[in-house]
């Protein structure tokens, strides 16, 4: 998905779910994380938001609901809805296809600015060797942007509750009209196991971008409650 820790999350699952057999019923995530700064490929979008969502998934399929409320009412909501479809390829290798809608429900549209963007995707997870992997191609129909972007993850477990989560990502934006840009960026969270269901997880990240004129080198922090149904 489009945000740094809900990628992580994918890539270091993505063995494991690839070799699994498809779930007889649906399951439902729901995630209430706090975030010092919001970036989205590179780009600053907040000083600080909360960001609850909503994922369910059945079998292979899965849809879900992601917020961003900032803190500072000078920042705009946004509000996404995503929906795709993992098709598994070789053994721990999975293809995943789907939409989002990039919704901003308060946002001023007099100057011609677009209140919800479509955005499809189709990416491959797997792992390489000890690294998990994952490189995706979107492309919004509504701005005409096309991004390519790579991703590489590491967990080190500490022990049955706690693990250590790494991922470093880079892409590059390419609109069909101006220049693009490239943006990268490294994170690290740990998650401790409440329950088996219940998990608090703590974060730092990491991200700049090559735009001139453009603020950069952003750093923030987050910290998050997730339970699974």
């Amino acid at each position: 998905m489009k945000k740094l820790t809900l990628l992580l999350a994918a890539l270091l699952a993505s063995a494991s779910l690839s070799a699994a057999e498809p779930a007889s019923s649906y399951s439902v995530t729901v995630d209430f994380p706090y975030t010092t700064k919001y970036v989205f490929r590179g780009y600053e979008f907040a000083k600080g938001a909360f960001q609850p969502s909503v994922k369910v998934t059945s079998g292979d399929f899965y849809a879900g609901v992601w917020m961003s409320a900032p803190v500072d009412r000078g920042y705009e909501l946004e509000v996404d809805y995503y929906a795709g479809y993992g098709f598994k390829l070789a053994e721990g290798w999975t293809l995943d296809a789907g939409l989002t809608a990039y919704s901003y429900p308060g946002l001023d549209t007099s100057g011609g600015a677009d209140k919800t963007t479509f955005e499809g995707y189709v990416g491959v997870n797997g792992t390489l060797g000890i690294f998990s992997s994952g490189t995706y191609a979107y492309y919004d129909v509504t701005l005409k942007a096309f991004t390519i972007q790579e991703a590489l993850g590491y967990s080190i477990t500490l022990d049955e509750k706690t693990a250590v989560n790494l991922l470093a990502t880079i892409g590059h934006v390419s609109p069909d009209v101006g220049s693009g840009y490239t943006y990268y960026g490294f994170g690290a969270t740990v998650p401790y196991k409440l329950t088996d269901k219940a998990t608090i997880t703590a974060g730092v990240q990491y991200a700049d971008h090559d735009i001139d004129g453009v603020e950069g080198s952003h750093f923030w922090g987050t910290l998050g409650f997730t339970y699974a149904f």
